[in-house]
């Protein structure tokens, strides 16, 4: 599980230009999870056949099931901003992902990440409003309806890419801070309980005595749940005897396990929500910039 930390990524070095550019942790991420999706790319899309094997086949499944959103969300005549649309999503995915690494940092836990993403969609939109209106049209759009809302026009113009930043960035690293401050409570938690356990030699043989009787019984009644409650026990009865000798110290018994089911959570389901909602809003945005020939 990622170790997130507060005070931002961490930096390697300084390139003396510029006034000095941070070679930092996010960027070695953000590296290696373009080089992954190139190398991936390049294998996936090479010799391709008209009988397609399992790999291919599953590609093309999923290339036609990010097609039919963008065509559903967007309209057909916008299919063309499919890889665009996959690019930022799989980018976002992989970079949340990559912290479950345990030695890289989620690039999307970088507010410069998920911004230059927000920013590059409301270029894209921009650009688009200047093809379809020219540069007069575009600046008049902003005094639409009334000139007085102008001011408000060009700071929701601004805001917009700020908001899907903020969002993304805010959901992705507060979840990791969560995770660092859980796992600093866990590991207190932990030393409290062992602590307790090793005091005397008396209590850990309670525990196995315990653990004994709740296995036996759940076998007799055909109770899982004792069964995993008796395993439990046995195993910190086991600790405490283990810490009572002297034989091991300082075991952070729950820093396992409790934090890698936190982190299906956290890195798994929210990195995918995260990108796909960013994805969306990304179509929606754009979308609303390039509407069917006939509504021009």
């Amino acid at each position: 599980m990622e170790n997130v930390s507060i005070d931002g990524a961490y930096i390697y070095f300084q390139i003396p230009v510029f006034g000095g550019i941070n070679v930092t942790q996010t960027m070695l991420s953000l590296l290696i999870v373009t080089i992954l999706l190139s190398v991936a790319g390049y294998y996936l899309g090479r010799n391709l056949q008209k009988r397609p094997g399992k790999l291919q086949a599953l590609t093309e499944k999923g290339v036609l099931i990010l097609r039919n959103l963008v065509c559903s969300t967007m309209g057909k005549h916008n299919a063309h901003w499919t890889p665009y649309i996959g690019t930022i999503f799989l980018s976002s995915l992989c970079g949340s992902l990559i912290g479950m690494t345990g030695f890289l940092r989620s690039t999307t836990a970088d507010l410069s990440v998920p911004l230059t993403w927000g920013i590059m969609t409301s270029v894209i939109i921009w650009y688009q409003s200047i093809k379809a209106n020219g540069v007069k049209g575009w600046l008049k759009g902003f005094a639409e309806p009334i000139a007085v809302m102008l001011p408000m026009n060009i700071v929701s113009e601004i805001a917009q890419p700020v908001a899907m930043a903020f969002r993304h960035f805010g959901n992705v690293a507060g979840g990791g801070v969560i995770n660092s401050i859980l796992y600093t409570a866990l590991g207190l938690l932990s030393t409290a309980v062992i602590g307790f356990l090793s005091k005397t030699i008396v209590v850990p043989i309670v525990l196995f005595i315990l653990a004994l009787m709740l296995v036996y019984r759940g076998k007799q009644k055909k109770k899982t749940l004792f069964i995993i409650l008796g395993a439990a026990l046995a195993v910190l009865g086991l600790i405490g005897i283990l810490q009572f000798t002297g034989i091991l110290s300082d075991i952070p018994i729950f820093q396992y396990g409790i934090p890698a089911v936190l982190s299906v959570y956290f890195d798994l389901f929210s990195g995918f929500v995260q990108a796909f909602v960013f994805s969306l809003l990304s179509m929606v945005y754009i979308s609303g910039a390039c509407p069917p020939p006939e509504n021009k």
